[in-house]
């Protein structure tokens, strides 16, 4: 495989050198990236910057975003804070510290407050007059200023001995855990801390050291495991208040449940209201060995208590009303992701009827300016961001429930938020072909159209020198009369008349989308640059086709999905010229791993190799392996050894893919983190070994510093090339 000849990345170099140093490397660091070659490589993939947290000032004048540099050589990555006008011009990098930066915002036209080693600073906007604002041991997490710049919020984590109980003083080099309850694992970490926000006071001087524990005595993490950030919690437009998101549930109760709230705080009187629940509501006990599809908790009466997911609070410009994300039943990750909207003054909750789920959502301005005027709307607006036939792109709805598309590109908008008083939107864009970058987005006025500018180039001194692949899209007929939406990535060195190695990718979730998704490890363009074309189905299961085409595929892991793979690869090898059919490969992750394993056995010599990353390989033990069990429940139906058993969990354990593996036949790569504890790596480890005392053709790639990804830079190239090596030996 060709190298990059020399990276010299400034920012990774700040981190073994004086402040000096860093600040000269800085300067001359991007201009220094040379590829040894046009083609992606996975030094060229590490070598690029990536953009994180982006906030328009409160003028809307300038914008601040943060940026992530990885050093292959050093294993390590840096995070720095970049500044610039919101034309784009006059790019700024701020950061002069060996020390990561990150979580940039504005505490005025002129000021920004930002973490660096555990506690927050503020600087001004040319990076100068730097001041440590906190005083906490190193412990912030995160932050948010209220409005009125008179309080923070800081997360923080606290000893948390619940499930995993605390081992006797005497023994402190005891390593050992008693256990007593389940959760207690989670994603990736043992728990035995967890999340809280505390309140501060905010002087002239900086931060008050005194900390007021909005969750003080209560045994529940906020933000919310696994992903939840400083996003799940929201200031009022007074900074009276504080709405935040809590799963307020602990050990097997929480394990089977999704059913999260949103809760309003009160800073002076330190007061709690549930907003999804009434005062006197009590949960249903539920049996935590089946689904809570069944059970009373999604009783049609029950679910107007906001049962499932409720997270990431915002309020209205004036502060009349707090928009969230709501998913209507409990113990199903993947219900309709609603738009709930919430009248303070009355109680009265409404949602935004909308086809798809909301991924991110920011309020529009609520004073519409006339020629004498402003004028408050009677009608307050949200924008958001949601996925359609692969795209996922932006939207406006009214509380009148009206939704009118704002872009309409063969892309990813991935974040929201107003700029330039209501009159902008700052958003983030990425594709198959682009990562992640900053753009201004002006919503049409009467019969104009959507004005869509880019601000950021973060990685063009690096995509100018690749030569890319071209992506085509088609619609297949699946055997059950409809159609799927198939991507197709031709090889970057593509050539009219000659034919490619193929490889089938299969999406994971099992419902994420395969949208116009950047990705780092599954790069659909460094699959291009290595001679491949790349078939990637919207199976059944995906968002964006409507609920029930996503639906379809809880309880029937192994039917109408594995259908849709099959009539994906089939048409690509029997329709597409430049796809040589004699050449097929499978890959996938997760769920897509899962997918991997059981086409081993049905697939009928189509394949001539497989990889699996963290894919299931046996349901049964998976059951009891991974630690949010609501998914299993979900997925499933019930426990392997409930009798009798219902329709779907007969099937689902019946057809999982270590019972198939008498009819493998085909050279497969099982790669697993040990760390994840979603999938556990037993999982890959039982695949190996089943392959290998088959005599087929196998290798193990095991990770035991990573989790369900793979997030260490060195570790990384050691995925791509064992990914690309295992391909080669067996396509070309």
């Amino acid at each position: 495989m060709k190298r990059i000849a020399t990276i010299v990345l400034a920012a990774v170099l700040g981190m073994c050198c004086s402040n000096a140093q860093a600040e000269e490397n800085v300067k001359i660091g991007k201009q220094n990236i040379k590829l040894a070659s046009r083609m992606m490589t996975p030094e060229a993939l590490w070598a690029m910057g990536r953009i994180g947290g982006v906030e328009a000032s409160p003028d809307g004048s300038q914008v601040v975003f943060q940026v992530g540099y990885y050093s292959v050589k050093q294993n390590k990555g840096h995070q720095v804070i970049c500044v610039m006008n919101a034309d784009g011009s006059n790019r700024q990098q701020l950061t002069t510290s060996a020390k990561s930066e990150s979580d940039p915002t504005w505490l005025d036209a002129q000021t920004i407050a930002f973490v660096s080693d555990g506690e927050i600073w503020s600087m001004k906007a040319d990076g100068s007059e730097r001041k440590q604002l906190s005083k906490t041991d190193g412990k912030v997490e995160g932050f948010k200023f209220s409005p009125d710049r008179k309080h923070v919020i800081i997360l923080k984590s606290i000893d948390f001995n619940e499930i995993i109980q605390k081992n006797p003083d005497d023994l402190p080099k005891a390593t050992g855990r008693r256990v007593t309850d389940l959760m207690y694992r989670h994603w990736d970490h043992y728990v035995e801390s967890i999340q809280h926000p505390f309140v501060c006071s905010v002087s002239d001087d900086g931060i008050a050291t005194n900390m007021t524990d909005i969750l003080e005595g209560e045994p529940y993490e906020c933000p919310m495991e696994p992903f939840g950030g400083i996003e799940q919690l929201a200031w009022s437009p007074d900074s009276k208040t504080i709405a935040y998101t809590c799963r307020k549930k602990t050990g097997l109760e929480y394990s089977i449940s999704t059913d999260s709230d949103i809760y309003l705080y009160n800073i002076g009187t330190r007061e709690t209201k549930n907003l999804c629940k009434p005062a006197d509501y009590v949960a249903p006990k539920n049996d935590p060995t089946r689904t809570l599809k069944i059970q009373a908790v999604n009783a049609p009466e029950n679910l107007k208590n906001n049962v499932g997911y409720d997270q990431n609070p915002q309020f209205s410009p004036d502060g009349e009303y707090v928009a969230w994300l709501s998913m209507e039943r409990d113990g199903y990750e993947a219900d309709l992701n609603r738009l709930c909207i919430y009248h303070l003054a009355t109680g009265t909750k409404r949602y935004i009827n909308w086809k798809s789920d909301v991924d991110a959502f920011c309020w529009a301005p609520q004073e519409v300016k006339s020629k004498q005027r402003k004028v408050k709307s009677t009608d307050p607006q949200l924008y958001f961001i949601s996925v359609w036939n692969g795209c996922c792109n932006m939207y406006c709805a009214s509380q009148k429930g009206e939704v009118t598309q704002l872009t309409e590109t063969w892309d990813d908008w991935t974040s929201i938020q107003m700029a330039n008083n209501g009159q902008r939107i700052l958003a983030t864009r990425q594709s198959l072909s682009t990562p992640t970058d900053i753009y201004m987005v002006t919503p049409p006025v009467k019969k104009q159209a959507t004005k869509i500018e880019q601000i950021s180039f973060e990685n063009k001194h690096i995509l100018d020198q690749l030569t890319l692949g071209k992506m085509q899209q088609y619609w297949v007929p699946t055997t059950d009369g409809k159609k799927e939406l198939v991507w197709v990535m031709l090889p970057a060195n593509y050539e009219e008349g000659k034919k490619y190695p193929t490889l089938l990718f299969c999406e994971g979730g099992p419902q994420s989308p395969v949208s116009q998704f950047w990705s780092y490890r599954w790069n659909f363009q460094i699959m291009a640059a290595n001679g491949y074309v790349v078939v990637a189905p919207n199976r059944h299961g995906l968002p964006g086709f409507g609920q029930e085409w996503k639906e379809e595929i809880s309880g029937d892991w192994t039917g109408q999905c594995m259908n849709d793979y099959l009539s994906a690869i089939d048409f690509a090898a029997d329709s597409l010229p430049f796809v040589d059919k004699n050449r097929l490969g499978a890959v996938g992750a997760s769920f897509g791993g899962f997918s991997v394993y059981y086409l081993a056995g049905i697939h009928n010599k189509r394949f001539k190799a497989f990889i699996a990353h963290d894919g299931a390989f046996n349901l049964a033990s998976m059951y009891l392996e991974t630690e949010e069990n609501w998914f299993s429940n979900w997925e499933y139906d019930e426990a392997y050894w409930h009798r009798p058993q219902m329709p779907n969990a007969k099937k689902t354990y019946h057809d999982s893919p270590h019972k198939m593996v008498e009819k493998w036949d085909t050279p497969i790569l099982c790669i697993h983190g040990e760390k994840d504890y979603r999938i556990c790596y037993t999982q890959g480890m039982q695949a190996f070994n089943a392959a290998r005392m088959k005599g087929i053709p196998a290798e193990l790639l095991i990770f035991p510093d990573e989790n369900h990804w793979v997030l260490k830079p060195q570790n990384g190239v050691l995925w791509q090339r064992t990914f690309f090596n295992w391909l080669d030996r067996w396509l070309k």
